[in-house]
């Protein structure tokens, strides 16, 4: 039965969609400038900056794609958020601390506007932003295949295009129109939501199987699953889980969609409370991945679900068939919450490194960069969405790409070079190409079968690697070619604080 054939449930989620769009009107009347549209106006609080920044990462790549991708590799996709313990903090201090304090100095907006004041470089700049837009679409395209699946599965649409459609328009109805300022509000409604909802879908979770013993026998015994299943490296390889343990890890230096989050905190002191305020949503909120992760194959072994056709379905089918209608559609308001405040936040990351970073790159600056910010946001829907339509696979892999290009290309850069003064532009630049075409070129073999690497390796981890020992080679092998700035006064107090 689909959620189209349960009155409670639809009206749970045609709720949130009623109050998705009044934030919409509501930021589109209070975004005047490029400045609201970009970053919010720069006047968030911490709670609001903390849960928009997990509604960023934690999106439909984890409500949907994790359970999905837990039914088909199993525990050993768990390494893909077992990072989280330590990532909150890793993001605020090395990176967050110093792009805060940055923007309270300079106009930065973005992380291309970043990399332009600490190298003084354009090319370093522009490479970013190419980076930025080609990671955007990735992850725009994960959204919006996400947002597909949960159309499809809840109203009950025939084939992945139309749903994908609708939900492509609803993103676009209110962030062209609003900006950041409406999604990081989005993001807020949609933490807040999650965070609750996330606690109640795993304690049924754990209880409709029969609790934790009867999950673990269910799975063991099951010809389809079997004991390597709930073994950490059963599922993948030594490389899969050390890979997505590297990426997720270590990679979060490098995310857009959650350092913009920063450029809008109100005061940069309250940053001493981030950490615990991200952490402790991040936290609650991977419940639902470890719960219905393991709860539906569970199922599945007990005849008491039909095996998936396709894992993405896994979140869905659990919701619409075990839980209470009233918490299903709390639970899948949120998960759209997520999704479409996520899409939100990566069409304006988007927009602004074509509208803003790569034109002033090229020293070609856009006019009217408001105007030109929404007609490029209808732009990257489109592709995004032709993207999903195109992959052919889960959520998470196409999630784990898109994130590993956003790393690869600019988490050495940003981690490194805003602690060490010694890193040049011209090692940025060559770690950001490295990244880059490594990251695409590799996942362009593995879905060619032509990768060169030994089955489960991650390209975003070999990429993000290269990336690493591209920006050290450099800085250690070439000395700074004459004239080329260094960092200016006010950086360096950044880089010192």
């Amino acid at each position: 039965m689909t959620a189209s054939e349960r009155p409670l449930l639809l009206a749970a989620s045609l709720a949130y969609l009623v109050v998705v769009l009044a934030i919409g009107v509501w930021a589109a009347r209070r975004t005047r400038n490029a400045r609201d549209f970009f970053i919010a106006g720069q006047g968030v609080g911490l709670v609001v900056a903390a849960l928009a920044t997990m509604s960023a990462a934690f999106s439909g790549f984890v409500f949907l794609g994790g359970p999905g991708l837990t039914y088909r590799m199993g525990i050993v996709s768990l390494f893909i958020v077992a990072p989280v313990g330590f990532t909150s903090g890793l993001l605020c201090w090395v990176v967050g601390k110093r792009l805060r304090l940055l923007a309270e100095a300079r106009e930065v907006f973005t992380v291309p506007d970043a990399i332009a004041c600490r190298y003084r470089s354009r090319a370093a700049a522009g490479l970013a932003a190419v980076a930025v837009a080609l990671g955007t679409v990735g992850y725009l395209g994960a959204q919006f295949l996400a947002l597909g699946v949960l159309l499809q599965s809840m109203l009950g649409l025939q084939g992945l295009a139309p749903a994908v459609a609708v939900g492509v328009a609803v993103v676009l109805a209110y962030s062209v129109a609003g900006g950041m300022l409406a999604g990081v509000y989005t993001d807020l409604f949609q933490g807040a939501l999650m965070t609750v909802a996330a606690l109640a879908v795993f304690a049924l979770a754990v209880r409709v199987p029969g609790g934790w013993s009867a999950i673990t026998a269910s799975i063991a015994d099951a010809e389809a699953f079997g004991p390597r299943f709930l073994d950490p490296l059963g599922g993948g390889t030594a490389f899969t889980a050390f890979g997505f343990f590297f990426v997720f890890g270590v990679g979060v230096l490098g995310q857009p969609q959650m350092l913009h989050k920063f450029y809008m905190l109100r005061d940069p002191r309250q940053l001493r409370w981030f950490p615990a305020v991200l952490g402790g949503s991040q936290a609650a909120c991977i419940l639902i991945w470890v719960g219905i992760g393991l709860a539906v194959p569970a199922l599945v072994a007990q005849g008491r679900l039909a095996p998936l056709e396709r894992p993405d379905d896994a979140a869905a089918a659990f919701l619409l068939g075990f839980a209470p209608d009233a918490l299903a559609g709390l639970v899948l308001a949120a998960v759209l919450a997520a999704i479409m405040s996520t899409a939100d936040s990566f069409v304006n990351i988007g927009s602004a490194a074509l509208v803003r970073d790569l034109p002033r790159a090229l020293r070609r600056p856009v006019r009217d960069e408001l105007l030109w910010g929404r007609i490029v946001t209808v732009g990257l829907a489109v592709a995004a969405a032709s993207l999903a339509l195109a992959y052919g696979d889960l959520v998470a892999l196409l999630g784990t790409f898109a994130f590993g290009t956003f790393a690869a290309a600019l988490a050495p850069a940003l981690a490194v070079g805003l602690n060490w003064t010694r890193v040049t532009a011209r090692a940025a630049c060559v770690s950001i190409v490295t990244g880059t075409v490594l990251n695409v070129t590799l996942e362009l073999l593995r879905r060619t079968d032509a990768f060169p690497f030994a089955a489960g390796v991650l390209p975003a981890a070999v990429a993000l690697a290269g990336s690493f020992a591209a920006l050290f080679l450099a800085t250690w092998w070439t000395a700074p070619p004459r004239g080329e700035a260094a960092p200016d006064e006010t950086v360096r107090a950044v880089m010192e604080a």
